[in-house]
């Protein structure tokens, strides 16, 4: 995909207050940090379920984000089937959002959907859900989706 048009890319959790805004923010931080901002279009993130739609990212996500330096700017809402048409890469956190995903996707959408942690060159497969617990979670989220971005710009040829 790396030599046809504008890539755009959508990352998902359950609520997208925590994991997906996270992996949005900081796949953009990469992309602009890296110069291949002229190679996407749009990066975006969505959950599942509509629990928190209109809602700015968990606090905890947001003081993770900034103080490693990346901006955080997203407001909540629930994956739509158009997406599937929209986006090149739908990329979610645990096996519970691919499940939901591949449930939810039109038959002949362009969409892949996958794992997000399937870039992850450490191979930490699943994102765990930092909602219910400490700070360490998102620190250790924030690692992750950083891995893990920089790996799928390496699977798609851009590294």
């Amino acid at each position: 995909m790396a030599s046809e048009g504008p890539i755009n890319v959508l990352f998902v959790c359950l609520g997208n207050i925590c994991r997906s805004p996270m992996a949005e923010a900081v796949f953009a931080h990469t992309v602009k940090q890296k110069s291949l901002h002229d190679r996407f279009g749009t990066i975006d993130s969505a959950g599942t379920a509509s629990y928190h739609v209109g809602e700015t990212p968990d606090s905890r996500s947001a003081r993770t984000c900034k103080n490693h330096g990346v901006p955080v700017n997203h407001r909540a809402r629930r994956v739509t089937k158009e997406d599937f048409h929209t986006f090149d890469y739908v990329l979610c956190m645990d096996t519970s959002n691919l499940a939901d995903l591949q449930e939810m996707q039109p038959k002949g959408s362009k969409a892949t959907v996958k794992l997000f942690g399937e870039y992850d060159p450490q191979g930490e497969t699943i994102i765990r859900d930092p909602y219910y617990g400490g700070n360490d979670g998102f620190e250790r989220n924030f690692k992750q989706v950083t891995r893990a971005s920089e790996g799928l710009l390496r699977s798609i040829g851009l590294l």
